[in-house]
């Protein structure tokens, strides 16, 4: 029985699409798969020790952005550093890091819609008429004189 996998370990042989399927685009840099070393590709054990390498790096490098997110810093960015550097090694990061950047230029355009920052600045003087308001009443209601 013929095996799945390609000889050289990269998983570039695991999934061949069907005739007439369309595939998803490759990312800018070319091809999807390992963008290890040649040298490291050549050997199977040796690849599969820098593919384990790849994914404790990548894991620790999200695992660390997602503590960042409840804080002041740079959260999402770090998260999508380790997506990058699984990506180096693994399909599915680099498809999900495609789509994640087709995701962000797609909102970024949609953000800069003169129809979108409209509303979204009409919701942000709502929001502070509310705002003051409610520190109006909180004043008359009060006064200047902190509960604590």
């Amino acid at each position: 029985m013929a095996s799945h996998r390609d000889r050289s370990g990269t998983g570039e042989g695991l999934h061949r699409p069907a005739a007439g399927a369309t595939r998803a685009p490759e990312p800018e840099g070319g091809r999807y798969g390992s963008k290890a070393p040649a040298f490291i590709r050549r050997s199977r054990s040796l690849h599969l020790t820098w593919r384990i390498a790849i994914l404790v790096v990548g894991v620790a490098v999200i695992v660390a952005g997602i503590l960042l997110l409840p804080l002041p810093g740079p959260g999402w960015a770090v998260i999508f550093a380790g997506l990058a550097i699984l990506a180096t090694e693994f399909t599915w990061a680099q498809r999900l890091l495609h789509w994640a950047r087709t995701k962000v230029t797609e909102y970024a355009r949609r953000a800069v819609d003169p129809r979108v920052r409209r509303r979204n600045l009409a919701i942000l003087a709502g929001v502070l008429v509310l705002l003051a308001l409610g520190v109006a009443l909180y004043v008359a209601k009060r006064g200047w004189v902190l509960p604590w």
